[in-house]
């Protein structure tokens, strides 16, 4: 158990985890809501004799800080108050009792993102845009390393453009906002906001495309996409979402398919790697692919409340859309013929798995390798002590400088306010210093996915720092490859299928004929889709159509999805 769940700490020490304060005396006006405390705590933090040394106080007693839907608001002790150790500052709903509201108060409480005055809409904030920085950095670096090249297309396609591909724009049709009128005009033809850009970069590499000697092109473009969904959820599922959409053309299907089977390895290696999340690899059924595509292969990732994630896409779109947008090269053998595309995508979806498949009742926990800060180091002094504490800190952090390292020395906050708040953010590691510890010449190493405390010599911090982060890494991704395996079961009709999804849910292996009247029944009597039908080490064998019973059909993958 952590310090900021076991109590006050001065001086590098623990004291009760279990105190009464007394707050007598009328309460003064303070900004926000004035609460009585309900949720168990541990006030010892807040005691009465340092009421001086809070930002907010009232007579005799004190004002405590919680996070409230997302934002500080100050909550005011009356009368006595016995709290336990349970529970610290912010109240998460436990992840058992609503998994919905526990992951949006994690989204809110941890500072990722709020709810945007636009329907559907979400404002991403500071905590939440590093993460998706680092996301951006960490895939860029790969795309490049594949010869892929960075560009960026309008936001805007004319209807005329779009429509010229049916089954895309038939797919797209409902989610596709328009752009009717601009300066006051109404438009001669309509503008429609990007829901995916393939029409629109279409067009540019019929322009581009003359030879062979042209290819193969290989863009990508970072931007923002807008469906106008009906249901929202923040990261998961909203109107405008950040991604990357990597578009190519290639001589023939052969060049092009090679390609986007590539792109799915890039995401697989980033996704396990980076973001310690394990994921199954296949190809879509012919619902589920992408609109305009002849294959799609996708990811797919377990989520703790037992549903599936769509964690990334790669699509061998063939050549349908170089026939209409006339994207057409001149061979070798001087004929001239349409090119083999592909499209690729991840979204910030993403930042919604790293919530859903490692967060606790405490909030967020982050991946090393991800995480915007991977060390905090929190002083804690009295005010006799203030200078040698927070110039050993300082030191700290210059010898950490090869990680990502911050020092949290606000004084307007108590080290266990902070403590908590960096759990909350999911920092993986928090190195606690007070005077006990100068005089021990140790720190306090705390690992926020186990809660594992371990005083170490200071000389050893920089290794034992870097080796801990490694661990945690490792350890996270073993934590969920295991959850996988647990909640992967086997069903051999639909209505073992139908008991699992009302059930543990997870990932349900079963066999499946190909036929699109069976998954559509499938579908309709279990809720379950066909999340892919896995190739090659991702196989589960053979089994019996679970709704036709036919017999030696391909395993697939089953579950309810996000």
């Amino acid at each position: 158990m952590c310090a900021a769940m076991k109590g006050n700490r001065r001086g590098g020490r623990d004291h009760s985890e279990r105190e009464t304060v007394r707050v007598p005396g009328p309460h003064l006006a303070l900004p926000g809501p004035e609460l009585p405390v309900t949720s168990r705590t541990d006030c010892s933090r807040y005691r009465a004799e340092r009421a001086g040394s809070t930002r907010c106080r009232n007579e005799g007693g004190t004002a405590a800080f919680f996070v409230l839907r997302g934002r500080r608001a100050p909550f005011v002790w009356k009368g006595v108050s016995t709290l336990s150790k349970e529970s610290y500052v912010e109240r998460i709903t436990p992840q058992d009792e609503n998994f919905s509201r526990w992951y949006t108060d994690v989204v809110r409480g941890a500072e990722l993102a709020d709810y945007a005055p636009v329907r559907g809409c979400i404002v991403v904030r500071p905590h939440g845009y590093a993460i998706w920085e680092n996301i951006q950095g960490g895939l860029d670096a790969r795309f490049k390393e594949t010869g892929v090249q960075n560009a960026y297309f309008p936001m805007l396609i004319p209807e005329s453009i779009f429509a010229k591909e049916a089954e895309h724009i038939e797919g797209f049709a409902p989610e596709v906002p328009w752009v009717t009128h601009a300066g006051g005009e109404e438009l001669q033809e309509r503008l429609g906001i990007r829901p995916s850009s393939e029409t629109i970069i279409g067009t540019m590499f019929a322009k581009w495309v003359e030879s062979y000697r042209d290819l193969p092109l290989l863009i990508n473009q970072w931007c923002s996409v807008m469906r106008w969904e009906k249901a929202t959820y923040p990261f998961l599922r909203t109107s405008e979402f950040l991604w990357q959409e990597g578009h190519t053309c290639h001589r023939d299907e052969e060049e092009a398919r090679k390609r986007a089977e590539m792109m799915i390895e890039v995401y697989r290696d980033f996704i396990e790697e980076t973001l310690a999340i394990p994921v199954a690899v296949g190809l879509k059924s012919e619902s589920e692919k992408f609109a305009g595509a002849i294959d799609t292969f996708t990811v797919e990732a377990l989520m703790q409340d037992g549903r599936a994630l769509q964690a990334g896409t790669s699509h061998y779109l063939g050549d349908g859309f170089a026939e209409v947008l006339g994207i057409e090269y001149l061979d070798e053998d001087g004929h001239l013929k349409p090119v083999h595309q592909t499209s690729w995508g991840v979204s910030h979806r993403l930042i919604g798995g790293l919530i859903m498949v490692h967060g606790d009742n405490r909030g967020l926990v982050l991946p090393p390798a991800i995480a915007p800060v991977q060390v905090v180091v929190v002083p804690i002094y009295r005010d006799d002590t203030r200078d040698a504490v927070l110039g050993a800190c300082e030191q700290l952090e210059q010898e950490l400088a090869d990680l990502r390292v911050h020092v949290d020395d606000r004084e307007e906050h108590t080290p266990g306010w902070k403590f908590n708040e960096w759990e909350l953010r999911g920092t993986p590691l928090r190195v606690e210093l007070g005077p006990r510890d100068l005089e021990n010449d140790q720190v306090m190493l705390v690992r926020r996915d186990t809660g594992d405390k371990t005083p170490i010599p200071r000389a050893e911090l920089v290794t034992t720092a870097s080796e801990t982060l490694d661990a945690i890494q490792k350890d996270m991704y073993g934590k969920a490859r295991k959850f996988r395996e647990d909640n992967t079961h086997r069903a051999e009709s639909v209505d073992e299928l139908d008991a699992l999804m009302k059930g543990e849910r997870g990932f349900v292996l079963g066999g499946w004929c190909g036929s699109s009247e069976c998954e559509a029944k499938i579908k309709a009597e279990t809720g379950a889709t066909i999340r892919c039908l896995p190739f090659g080490e991702h196989k589960y064998g053979s089994g019996t159509c679970l709704s036709c019973s036919k017999q030696n059909v391909p395993a697939v993958i089953f579950a309810r999805a996000y």
